[in-house]
């Protein structure tokens, strides 16, 4: 924060100062444009818009021959419908770009009466010289959140905007019966939506033989069918799953359950507004390991496709992300006796002892960890060991990520494995987290329960499977039997809404983001420019998808 602004600062209130540090830290300044800020497409059936239209219409009629404006932002703070009455209003608001599409969080416009109050979560006035942005002090404001009566999160921001230095008085108790006017109709749009959805359960379960699960906000639906294949955890993969599935059509995949039952999943939206998602499961066999006989967590396909090239005595490639387990899959291939050298000890030993280590190892298998970090020479000399001496495993990052040196001496092994995200890894995260906390605390009666696996689904995960340790290593240390609820996880990972509910092209984004940071070790001007966005964007995105900043 410059000189003057802090100068300025000190002579507001306190809200609106903290809000002015916000702005700064976001790297934006005063003079800062809005008039290009980027347009994104609306969806005019959001259950948001639907319930909030009647209401708009009527403050647009009490509106009439004034200068004031009424904004709608939802919980990404979107504009995603306004009103006015007076033509001069139109155009002032169209060159500050506040039209629908346009995102109005405080790291992108600064101090406003949409981002602010969704950063407090609470009602904010704003008056015209309290805007951070210069080309906003014309106006003067006051907004408040639209909070879901059902899971009490906030939907969306109300805006009523006037030109003036001085917010009108009247402001907050008409836009605040307002918001009152699009909760109650919210509420009622749940009680119709948990209507839609209990009559397509009803439907699909004509068919006892079908197991059908359906999914809403606060409510879950299981036929008898459904209690017998499935395990509580199964319902947060399913969950996760099926909140996949494209508003028209249907999802369609295989998966294993956590009893190890093979199935065939089908996911369907219920209505037009995404209230609510159906499941049906179909067994793919009739095999199927009863209730109370397993011995342990069920191997993986990943861990069948480790055991299958034990055997077969060729050079092997396992490559992933740091975290995701490539040391554990190279001792599953070759045992646990076998010789280690890794990369990183380049720095301690140089290269030429680094080499004669390589040359020197006598064990009947070797693992060469990190190749990633090997220059040109050793990545020569590392391909050559190779055709001498098969029964070697290397791990790497992945492989899209490897330097042309060694991608060649990657590719003399005939056998490569790549190692999937845990992000990725929805269907056998329960049967990870079960078998990760049972190594951690062995013969403790502790159980995840579906709540908390589905909070814990609903992460980025960065540091992979070794994150998801350390997640679970604190969380035993705290609760020593009994249910591990979300209250019991770590603060930062208590959070189901946004990421539990993400569409497949907002995963995409939201991964497209995490590999950009970790390619360019977390600098955030570097990943801004490798995916073609401003910083500020970039800021937004992370926040909006939870990852850390």
């Amino acid at each position: 924060m410059n000189a003057s602004t802090a100068q300025a600062s000190r002579a507001v209130r306190a809200e609106i100062a903290s809000s002015w540090r916000r702005a700064t830290l976001s790297g934006l300044r005063p003079e800062s444009p809005l008039d290009r800020l980027t347009i994104a497409e609306i969806d005019p059936r959001s259950r948001l818009l639907v319930a909030a239209t009647p209401v708009l219409d009527e403050l647009a009629v009490r509106l009439t021959g004034t200068t004031f404006c009424v904004a709608l932002a939802d919980s990404a703070c979107r504009i995603v419908d306004r009103r006015f009455t007076d033509v001069r209003t139109e155009r002032a608001l169209d060159r500050i770009s506040a039209v629908p599409g346009a995102q109005f969080t405080e790291d992108i416009a600064g101090t406003n009466a949409l981002g602010t109050p969704l950063e407090v979560m609470r009602g904010v006035t704003v008056h015209g010289r309290e805007h951070f942005v210069e080309a906003l002090k014309m106006f003067s404001c006051y907004g408040h959140p639209i909070r879901n009566p059902v899971t009490r999160r906030i939907e969306g921001v109300l805006d009523i905007t006037g030109v003036g230095p001085e917010a009108n008085p009247l402001f907050a108790p008409l836009l605040q019966r307002a918001v009152e006017d699009i909760e109650q109709r919210l509420w009622e749009g749940a009680r119709q939506s948990e209507k839609r959805l209990l009559q397509a359960f009803q439907h699909a379960t004509r068919r006892r033989c079908r197991a059908v699960v359906a999914f809403g906000d606060e409510v879950v639906l299981s036929n008898r069918a459904a209690l017998d294949l499935l395990e509580p955890s199964d319902h947060a993969v399913l969950r996760d799953i099926a909140e996949t599935a494209p508003t028209s059509g249907e999802l369609s995949r295989d998966l294993v359950l956590g009893s190890g039952a093979p199935v065939s999943l089908r996911a369907l939206k219920v209505g037009s507004a995404p209230d609510g998602v159906l499941v049906e499961l179909t067994p793919r066999t009739r095999t199927r390991v009863p209730r109370g006989r397993t011995t342990g967590p069920r191997r993986s396909t990943l861990d069948s496709r480790l055991a299958e090239l034990r055997a077969c005595g060729e050079p092997v490639l396992i490559a992933g992300e740091p975290g995701s387990g490539r040391t554990r899959a190279a001792h599953l291939v070759v045992g646990p006796r076998a010789d280690v050298l890794d990369a990183a000890d380049l720095v301690v030993l140089g290269e030429r002892e680094w080499a004669e280590r390589l040359d020197s190892a006598t064990a009947d298998a070797l693992i060469v960890e990190r190749i990633e970090l090997l220059p040109d020479a050793l990545c020569a000399r590392l391909a050559r060991r190779l055709a001498e001496r098969p029964r070697v495993v290397l791990t790497s990052a992945p492989q899209s990520d490897l330097p042309d040196g060694v991608r060649s001496a990657a590719a003399i092994c005939p056998a490569r494995v790549d190692l999937p995200p845990l992000r990725n890894r929805d269907d056998e995260f329960a049967g990870l987290a079960r078998a990760m906390l049972a190594e951690l605390r062995p013969g403790a009666d502790l159980r995840i329960t579906p709540s908390a696996l589905e909070a814990l689904i609903a992460q980025p995960w960065p540091g992979n499977l070794r994150e998801l340790r350390g997640v679970l290593r604190v969380t035993a240390e705290h609760r020593t039997t009994g249910d591990i609820t979300v209250t019991d996880l770590p603060a930062a990972y208590r959070n189901t809404g946004r990421g539990a509910r993400l569409t497949g092209r907002e995963r995409a984004e939201r991964d497209a983001i995490a590999e950009a940071l970790r390619v360019t070790g977390g600098n955030k001007v570097h990943a801004a420019q490798r995916l073609g966005i401003s910083r500020t964007t970039l800021y937004s995105r992370m926040r909006a998808f939870g990852l850390p900043r």
